[in-house]
């Protein structure tokens, strides 16, 4: 009877221990051993380009984790069999390391993450296994999303790329990363001894917010003829490098940026051995030091045209010219204003004329056409440092121009106090300072822009997944740098440089171009950099449309120069490049309908098929797809298309897509498209999800929808152009 009194006594003594002194301690345990909590990823945003084709999307994979603790049982043989089971089972379905699954699955941590981005296929076996197993619980199974760059290479030093933790590393990834990735959801529920959810009204849910989508000012078709001709012409010429940048003058939108070696944005941190000249051999890649591999992918995935700067040679004569007219400090044409005898005598320096060449009396005119070295250190000396860097800075080349890419590099210029006479001489003919290629297209874009400043624009439009709000990225006029008089002044010089000066390799047939050559030098320093030969373009050279700027690095072989390396390169764009636009070419028949036509293509039928099959159709034809997200994506029909099948489209055409659970059509306001060209026509209706077909070339003179009017997205806008 005592001891059954005493083993009472001590029962009562230990509940009273566990209900008041370990009582709030163990209540949280309990909580914490019982809350599920289910961390839902959000999507990505997707990256677009101007007509809507998909240069960065995500898709749908899982990241499996494990809680350690679930694989422990009461004996320690027990405890050892599970365990090496696990990591087992694991390790074989994704190719993993055993010892590495091994030592997660026995950790201490209360998760593990075994892998990320796993495909569904694999996530099938895992089901299946632990369903042959009978593993309920400790395998978690979390949705997650992938990145994926459908072209690969293309545009990749502007779009960036992504970690493993989805985090944007470079490029537009990284700059937008807080607008792209969205903030995670979370489902926090109970669950029973096994891990099993409970049923019961405590559940609570953080809703998830997805990532925006990104419309970018790039074209795609305009990046594909860029990237082709820069390829062909850094090969044929085997240079290091080469970087080129187009760039619509009006609103400073970049339709294409391109540098080459590139490399496949889906395997950024594979050296890109075959393209890149100054990388090891394959073999000797396997022997590389980390670092040594590090500073390789650094270099790979440097974009020249803002993220290093180069000397831009005679091309910076523009602006020096620009600066003498607008001060009047010489005119076009002034007979005998300058004078040539193949170099000229600066201070303690013999510095020699383009080519050696003797020019003789020229205007400035004759001088631009030249590239006379010795008649614009004559200009230099007559305009002073000081007027000179006041342009220089209301050109913006003292300051970054802001585009919304990480990394952009600023300029190099002398102190304004260090600069003698023969600093002056040298930057009078843009050497011996260095700025960013961006930096000189935006300026000569100014004057294409009769003397307007605007920002350099690359993300136009931030779009809301989740509600479909959308923002306007406005176009931004920094200053007027000069005038419009001035500005038409320099443009007809460029026009005089290709019809009769040393830019002729730059000529289209059937348009009015104007350009400049730039040659320069490597610096004294850097005797390895070798030459860096460009050709900055404008097209029409009368009313502007776009300005090009191509650069080509320690180019051999040849005599390096612009005329001779870089000029071809950008005739060769530009002959694809004005034609796809739409602008007028002097070979256009008596209907105005132009010799160079849009591809036009009729659209396929798509009906009847599973959304997800008619969407992924319709995307690798390049068409851009509208339709409701549904979570039968797999199994829905699609019930209509707009347009209808074998309708005659433009390539990157808008298709919207119908379901059995989504019939109500949408309405848009059909824009006024007057005075515009095709490439602005096309842009302004696809923001619209609307379709364009024309006739004749020029700019819009009538539009069979006025504008105002409501019409279902997809129509088609018929355009007349002159």
């Amino acid at each position: 009877m005592t001891v059954a009194f005493v083993i009472f006594f001590l029962l009562i003594l230990r509940i009273g221990w566990i209900q008041f002194v370990q009582g709030a301690e163990l209540k949280e345990s309990a909580s914490r051993q019982q809350t599920l909590n289910k961390i839902i990823s959000p999507t990505r945003g997707a990256i677009y380009d101007v007509n809507g084709k998909a240069l960065a999307v995500s898709a749908s994979v899982d990241t499996i984790t494990i809680n350690p603790s679930k694989f422990i049982k009461k004996g320690a043989a027990e405890t050892k069999a599970l365990q090496e089971k696990v990591a087992k089972g694991l390790s074989d379905i994704f190719s993993l390391e055993y010892e590495t699954v091994l030592k997660q699955v026995q950790s201490e941590n209360s998760v593990e993450t075994i892998i990320k981005k796993v495909e569904q296929d694999s996530v099938d076996k895992l089901k299946k296994w632990m369903s042959d197993n009978k593993i309920t619980s400790g395998i978690n199974i979390d949705e997650d999303n992938k990145r994926y760059y459908p072209y690969g290479t293309l545009a990749a030093h502007v779009i960036g790329f992504t970690g493993t933790d989805s985090q944007g590393l470079y490029g537009i990834e990284h700059k937008w990363n807080s607008v792209l990735q969205g903030t995670s959801g979370k489902i926090v529920t109970t669950a029973n001894v096994n891990g099993k959810e409970i049923s019961d009204n405590a559940e609570q849910y953080v809703e998830v917010e997805n990532g925006s989508d990104l419309y970018l000012t790039l074209d795609v078709d305009i990046q594909k003829i860029v990237e082709k001709y820069l390829k062909e012409g850094v090969d044929k010429y085997k240079a290091n490098a080469g970087s080129a940048i187009v760039m619509r003058p009006s609103t400073g939108d970049i339709l294409a940026m391109a540098t080459y070696p590139s490399y496949d944005l889906n395997t950024p941190f594979t050296l890109n051995i075959e393209e890149n000249k100054d990388n090891k051999t394959e073999g000797e890649e396997k022997e590389l030091s980390s670092e040594e591999k590090s500073k390789l992918l650094a270099e790979q995935w440097s974009d020249r045209n803002f993220m290093r700067t180069y000397e831009p040679g005679s091309t910076f004569k523009l602006l020096v010219a620009s600066t003498a007219l607008e001060e009047n400090i010489t005119g076009v044409n002034v007979p005998g204003d300058f004078t040539c005898k193949g170099s000229i005598q600066v201070s303690d320096r013999t510095i020699k004329c383009a080519n050696s060449k003797t020019h003789g009396a020229q205007t400035l005119k004759q001088a631009v056409g030249n590239s006379c070295n010795s008649a614009f250190i004559q200009l230099g000396q007559r305009i002073k440092v000081n007027t000179l860097y006041k342009y220089f800075k209301a050109f913006g080349l003292f300051d970054k121009t802001g585009i919304a890419i990480t990394g952009e590099s600023g300029s190099t210029f002398h102190k304004i106090e260090d600069v003698g006479p023969v600093e002056l001489a040298t930057i009078s003919f843009g050497q011996r300072f260095e700025i960013t290629p961006l930096q000189l297209i935006t300026a000569v874009s100014s004057i294409a822009n009769d003397g307007k400043l605007m920002q350099p624009r690359i993300v136009r439009q931030v779009v809301n997944t989740d509600t479909g709000t959308e923002q306007e990225i406005e176009t931004n006029t920094v200053r007027q740098v000069i005038s419009e008089e001035t500005a038409k002044s320099v443009r007809e010089m460029m026009k005089y440089v290709v019809t009769d000066g040393g830019g002729g390799n730059g000529a289209v047939k059937g348009y009015s171009i104007g350009g400049k050559t730039g040659t320069a030098e490597p610096s004294p320093s850097r005797p390895e950099d070798g030459y860096t030969v460009s050709f900055v373009a404008i097209a029409p050279a009368e009313n502007p449309e776009l300005v090009i700027l191509v650069a080509v690095y320690k180019p051999s072989g040849v005599n390096p120069y612009g005329s001779t390396v870089a000029a071809p390169i950008v005739s060769k764009m530009l002959s694809e490049i004005l034609p796809y636009m739409g602008i007028a070419s002097e070979n256009s028949d008596s209907s105005g309908a132009t010799t160079s036509t849009i591809k036009t293509e009729k659209l396929p039928d798509v009906t009847n098929k599973t959304l997800t099959e008619a969407k992924k159709t319709l995307e690798n034809l390049g068409y851009k797809v509208v339709c409701e997200d549904t979570k039968n994506s797999n199994s829905i029909l699609v019930t209509e298309q707009v347009p209808l099948k074998d309708t005659e489209v433009l390539d990157g055409a808008t298709v919207v897509l119908y379901t059995e659970e989504n019939t109500v059509r949408t309405s848009v306001t059909v824009p006024n498209l007057i005075g515009m060209t095709l490439s602005e026509a096309k842009q302004k209706l696809s923001e619209k999800n609307l379709n364009v077909s024309y006739s004749g070339s020029g700019k819009v003179v009538s539009q069979n929808v006025a504008d105002g009017v409501s019409i279902e997205q997809g129509t088609v806008i018929t355009l007349k152009l002159e």
